[in-house]
């Protein structure tokens, strides 16, 4: 399998994040909210970190910057065993459905190699 590029891997956080943040907002729950926002501070710093690079290093491979990342995976898992009850709008549900797959493949290629 072919390792997916800084730029590739920063554009599907950024949109994970996007659909986080919405689904936060649209979570009736504390502990549901507190979840997401779990997962989003995660998020945040790896991309925070990843935005550091040079855009010139956006085509090399992504290799996992923050600690906190290789922990996330469980916590996405949970999140899309519970989706039904987190994530309140249908479209937001669609959507976070697409992109958690391509985030996680990426993820546990990462895992992988260490």
């Amino acid at each position: 399998m072919r390792q997916t590029s800084v730029a590739d891997t920063l554009r599907e956080y950024q949109s994970l994040l996007e659909l986080l943040d919405d689904a936060y907002w649209e979570a009736s729950t504390i502990r549901h909210k507190d979840m997401l926002y779990d997962i989003i501070s995660i998020l945040s710093q790896e991309v925070a970190e990843m935005n550091k690079l040079s855009v010139m290093d956006h085509h090399y491979p992504y290799e996992v910057i923050t600690e906190g990342i290789r922990r996330v995976v469980p916590k996405l898992e949970r999140l899309d065993e519970q989706r039904e009850d987190v994530i309140q709008r249908t479209q937001t549900l669609t959507d976070f459905r697409d992109i958690l797959s391509s985030v996680l493949g990426i993820l546990e290629s990462q895992l992988r190699t260490v």
